[in-house]
């Protein structure tokens, strides 16, 4: 099979820089496309020397409709605007959508399912085999715990990070839930301050921390009476995000349109 050729967006930010330099060292991957916003100080430069790479001619350009014609899938680790902005136009070309993007919107990922009868998304809210082996755990502990057992979720990122609690957070918190068979949406404490009363049985705690230049460090604790269980994942390097993201992009190249995780991807599903 010729290679795969991918397009980057936000290719002008540190996770973008970190995917142009794993599409560049990974066999079946070309860089098709360098995508930033309108009016981005790096439109027209060269996507390789952001990255630290030799310059390989491919500018960084606003017009994804008309890069997207000679590419295969688009990696996605933007902001929730531009991911619901690309959607219509990645699924209209029938590109392979890796979506890391975190802070989307109930409505956003209503708007990303719609596309899914006739393109391929892969979405995760992080796409470390790390984290997502972490998730897979934390469900089954879940499961072999009852509501005697609080679950808290801690989360630590750099001070530029925008949303809170972290995209990997709510998919720890997703795995907890689906352990339990409860809907988190009903079943999440976030933000306590003040005089708060007892802790609800039943609910998954999120707490969230910026700070400095961390990557990302998130922990799942399991906390009894007597005895505390807990489960931690930390991200040292961009670059293993990108390495999932283009792993998923190559696996789903032949898959039917659909939506998926990395936790298919990796074989994780069924875990």
């Amino acid at each position: 099979m010729s290679e795969m050729r991918l397009i980057v967006a936000g290719a002008g930010g540190r996770m973008g820089r970190a995917l142009t330099r794993v599409i560049s060292e990974t066999k079946g991957a070309l860089l098709a496309g360098a995508l930033e916003a309108p009016g981005s100080e790096f439109l027209g430069k060269d996507a390789g020397v952001l990255a630290g790479l030799p310059a390989n001619g491919v500018l960084l350009s606003a017009d994804l409709w008309t890069m997207s014609a000679n590419a295969d899938g688009i990696l996605d680790f933007t902001v929730p605007g531009a991911t619901i902005a690309n959607v219509a136009i990645a699924a209209e070309r029938g590109l392979v959508h890796v979506i890391g993007t975190t802070g989307l919107s109930g409505s956003d990922d209503a708007v990303i399912k719609s596309v899914t009868s006739r393109a391929i998304v892969v979405k995760s809210g992080n796409m470390s085999l790390g984290v997502n082996l972490l998730a897979a755990v934390v469900k089954r502990v879940a499961q072999a715990l009852d509501e005697s057992f609080d679950i808290e979720i801690l989360e630590m990122h750099h001070r530029g990070k925008i949303d809170a609690p972290s995209g990997t957070a709510l998919m720890l918190g997703e795995a907890a839930a689906s352990g339990r068979k409860i809907a988190l949406e009903a079943h999440s404490a976030r933000g306590r301050d003040g005089v708060t009363g007892a802790r609800r049985s039943g609910d998954i705690g999120f707490t969230s921390l910026r700070g400095g230049t961390v990557t990302g460090d998130h922990s799942v604790i399991f906390a009894g009476a007597m005895e505390r269980i807990e489960l931690t994942h930390r991200a040292e390097d961009r670059t293993m995000f990108a390495q999932g993201a283009v792993k998923a992009a190559l696996w789903a190249r032949d898959k039917k349109p659909g939506l998926y995780t990395m936790a298919d991807v990796l074989g994780l599903a069924d875990f």
